[in-house]
Parts: C-alpha cells; structure tokens; sequence
C-alpha cells in the first residue's frame, strides 16, 4: 500500500515552472492523504489565475501515480492566503521581508553585463537575446532585463507573450528558452508609447531589480537604451559591479558614437569586457564576403576605449549580417536556437562562451577574513 512519506517524496520532484523550485519546499502542497490505492493531494496555486494550473496539475498527477500501489489520484486544487504568500515572499528574498536588490548582496556570484551602445540600429538587442538564449543553452542559469523602456524589443524577440505573474509586491518573470525576462514591453498595451522622466526611469530599473524573483542566476543580461542617458547612469548607481559590453557596426560613424557609449565607463567606475562588432559583413554565394558598412569599426572602438580607459578592450567576436538571424528574431525563437549552424550563431554562440568563462571579480564578496584585534 502506498503512504504518504512515500506520496511525499513524489511530489519533492515536481517543480514549479516559474519559481522553478520544488511545490514541497515552496509550500504548495497543502495535503496528502491516501485511501488504498487512491491518493488525494490538496495544492494550494500561488495566485487564483495562476497560468501554469493545468501543468502543474498534469505534473502532481503524474508523480503521484508513479508511486508503486497507486491506481487513482484526486487533485483538490485552492489558493494561497495572505499569510501564505507573505511567507513565499519571504522564502524567496533568502528571509528578508522587503524587497532587495539580490544582485548587490555581499556572496552573490551573478554575472552581470549591460549590453550597450552609442546609437539604435545596430542590432543590440539582437544581440542580448542571442547571447542569453545561447548561455541557456549551454545549461547556465539566465535572465534578460529589458532596460529599453522606451523601445523594448526583448518580449517580441524571446517570444514572450502576457504579463509576469503577480505575488502580490512580487513578480514572477516569464521563462522562454530557459530564460527569464521582464520588459516595460509586458505591461504596455500594444502601440502605446512610454512617456517618462528621469525619477520614474530609474525607479522602474529599480523595480525590475528588486521586485522581481530572479532566482540564483548564473548570468544577468541588461539590453540598455542606446546612448548615455538617465538609464545607463542608473545601471551604474544599482549595480555597480555590472561590466559593459559594447555594440557596433564597422561603420566608422557609428564607431564613433559606440566609443561614447564605452567611455561611460570613466565616470561610472564600471569595467568595459570588449566590443562586438555586429553586421561585421554579408557571405555570398561565391564564398566571399561583401562589406555593406565598411570595415574594422569594432577594431577603432576597441583601440580608442583601450586607450581612454587605460585597459585592454578587445573585439570579442563578429557576428555577420544573417538573413536567419532576423528572420528567428521576429519569429521570437534566437537564431542559436532556431539555426545553430547558421554563422549568425556560431558567432555568438563563441561570444557567450566567452563571457561566460570570464571569472567574476571580487567586488561586493565576502572574502572570509577576519581582522585581527592588537
């Protein structure tokens, strides 16, 4: 006869598919009680509309009916209350009761680059959602936060459609391609432009940071706005240890303007990576290459960030322009993805690779010294 230890254990494997952690550890599982070979389970959802009822619900039956003896198994589904909530919340910030910002907690390990650029137009967020989807796809643990608040464009590239899940004063990030993503882009109604200022930029960033579960990330992507405005200056101010990443064309003008972008750096304190040169040439038929927007911009900006900042910049890689590439990126899947062996993704698929084996630095770490009393 099956019990309910054993009913119990079942149900420790079944993961909640946002939290993404097990329904026995995040309080879920309300009851369990076994009458022969029938087990009936009380799960309590963490939100009434709860998106991912009919999976959750398919994924206990499963596990349950798994157990050796059980023939049939109820599901009594209900919601969590207040003080149900509060205490998942609570869980789920490591004890703290308000909102913080994990990513600037002393021992947190998470990579962090902020995609930037000098001007729109050269495929940065492109680029940010392949670099996520491909780092995914080597098994890392990834989020995308949209800091494009004026012209988001993550949602529509990762193929997110609806909004996070609401905890109360908790969001639950959508997951596409195993990565977590939250844009301004979920929340405003399609068409409708975002007007706002510097105080309410910030705050959203802010927000985004805090008020969103992220869980224990391996790496954390920032898509910034192109330029050097409130958004980038308040990356800086929020997560200061997060590294620069420059985006450009070999266009010498946009070279020039993706520099500005890199040299943010000498006022923010913030470590540039290198520079990706995007759209670096088209191949063609014949095996050659043809150079729509000129050649070696990546190489310029990379040479005058080294000489501004006093550190070696280097080009991290170049990805070419790939009609597959744009194609996955309004189809919603990234072309590491949907094309691996495309160039496009091999491409960037190195250049995450890259940035992944980086070490992180030390800054915001516990060093595990104690000092010494005289």
């Amino acid at each position: 006869m099956p019990t309910v230890e054993q009913l119990r254990d079942a149900l420790s494997t079944v993961i909640d598919p946002e939290i993404r952690r097990p329904i026995t550890e995040i309080g879920m599982v309300r009851s369990v009680d076994v009458d022969g070979s029938t087990a009936t389970i009380g799960i309590d959802l963490t939100t009434a509309g709860c998106p991912m009822k009919e999976r959750i619900t398919d994924d206990v039956k499963g596990a349950a009916a798994r157990v050796a003896g059980v023939e049939q198994v109820s599901i009594e589904l209900g919601v969590m209350d207040e003080e149900q909530r509060l205490a998942l919340r609570s869980k789920l910030r490591g004890g703290k009761p308000e909102p913080v910002i994990q990513f600037t907690q002393p021992g947190n390990l998470t990579k962090i680059y902020a995609i930037a650029s000098g001007k729109g137009g050269v495929g940065k967020s492109t680029v940010t959602a392949n670099l996520a989807a491909a780092m995914a796809a080597d098994g890392l643990k990834v989020g995308v936060l949209d800091a494009d608040i004026f012209g988001f464009s993550i949602p529509g590239m990762l193929g997110v459609t609806g909004q996070p899940t609401r905890l109360d004063d908790m969001l639950l990030p959508p997951i596409a391609h195993e990565v977590k993503a939250v844009s301004i882009g979920m929340f405003v109604p399609e068409g409708q432009p975002v007007v706002w200022r510097g105080p309410m930029l910030h705050r959203a960033i802010e927000q985004f940071l805090a008020d969103v579960y992220w869980g224990d990330l391996d790496v954390l992507l920032l898509d910034l706005p192109p330029g050097t405005g409130d958004i980038a200056i308040s990356v800086a101010q929020l997560l200061p240890h997060a590294e620069l990443v420059v985006v450009t064309t070999p266009q010498v003008a946009a070279a020039g303007v993706a520099e500005r972008a890199g040299s943010i750096a000498t006022q923010t304190s913030q470590n540039v990576v290198g520079v990706i040169e995007n759209m670096a040439w088209l191949d063609q038929a014949d095996g050659s290459r043809l150079h729509l927007f000129g050649e070696g911009g990546g190489q310029v900006v990379a040479d005058r960030l080294s000489k501004t900042l006093g550190t070696s910049v280097p080009v991290l890689g170049q990805v070419p322009l790939d009609i597959t590439a744009r194609e996955a990126g309004d189809a919603g899947t990234p072309v590491v993805i949907s094309d691996p062996g495309s160039v496009a993704a091999e491409s960037m698929r190195d250049i995450a690779r890259s940035l992944t084996a980086r070490q992180r630095g030390l800054a915001g770490r516990s060093l595990g010294v104690t000092p010494v009393k005289r």
